[in-house]
């Protein structure tokens, strides 16, 4: 069995606890649908958030999911000129079979923009 990497991403509206945990649990959710994860497969899941979006942690969508023994981190995006704003991103480190390539990264909202070659469904 390997690990592999499942992103996503998604755009928030506004910058508020509400928004950022609802955004970040519907996205982890498509996640975890379109993948078929099993939650004790999962090794751990990394968010970033752009440097605007302060209000609150997106990983308390996990725990809220029913990560609770998985290892969890927020950190901020690089702040490059001209990128999206407002975006919330989700590295999932997956252990399974299938093969990286076969692994559904998740793009919502405006953050579709962000990687059109993924294999985004």
């Amino acid at each position: 069995m390997a690990i592999r990497g499942i992103r996503g991403a998604i755009q928030v509206d506004n910058n508020t606890s509400e928004e950022i945990i609802s955004d970040s649990k519907h996205l982890l959710e498509k996640m975890i649908e379109k993948n078929n994860i099993n939650k004790e497969e999962v090794a751990s899941i990394v968010f970033t958030v752009t440097t605007d979006l302060t209000a609150d942690f997106p990983a308390i969508a996990a725990r809220k999911l029913g990560f609770s023994h998985t290892p969890l981190i927020c950190m901020t995006e690089i702040p490059v000129p001209n990128s999206l704003k407002m975006v919330v991103r989700i590295l999932i480190h997956y252990n399974t079979d299938t093969s990286q390539k076969d692994m559904i990264h998740v793009y919502l909202k405006d953050a579709v923009n962000l990687r059109p070659d993924l294999n985004c469904k």
